[in-house]
């Protein structure tokens, strides 16, 4: 997998993925000289961890996708005080509303967090993970 990034003035960047083409922009906050007119690259590592699990959740539930009706992250970072600011902790909050039975909500998420997401598993964090089925916490 690779990215070309270019820089687009300021502190905004351009990255376009090789494989897909599809291009992201992420710029920095006011505060580090950016206009913050887009996400920032920590950001877009949570926009990643989230978009990782719900992808895999969304697969390892396929034969019930058909009654999902909703399938939402929240996803909460907590980041270290000092240099290098790295995610120490992450939680995220998966909402699934549908006809599923809550042995195979859990399980989805768990083998995502656990197994199969690669952007979890690329980051120092660690990440807590709670279910939601139809407005009850699993």
């Amino acid at each position: 997998m690779k990215v070309n990034l270019n820089w687009q003035g300021k502190l905004k960047f351009e990255s376009t993925g090789e494989t897909t083409g599809h291009s992201v922009t992420m710029d920095a906050n006011e505060a580090a000289g950016g206009d913050a007119s887009a996400p920032s690259p920590m950001e877009m590592v949570l926009h990643g961890a989230a978009g990782c699990m719900a992808i895999d959740i969304g697969v390892i539930l396929r034969h019930h996708m058909d009654k999902v009706t909703k399938l939402a992250i929240e996803a909460d970072g907590e980041r270290s005080e000092s240099e290098p600011k790295y995610y120490k902790n992450i939680q995220m909050n998966i909402i699934i509303d549908g006809d599923v039975p809550p042995n195979q909500a859990k399980r989805a998420a768990d083998l995502s967090k656990d197994k199969y997401c690669s952007a979890v598993h690329s980051l120092v964090a660690d990440v807590d993970v709670e279910v939601t089925l139809n407005g009850q916490v699993l």
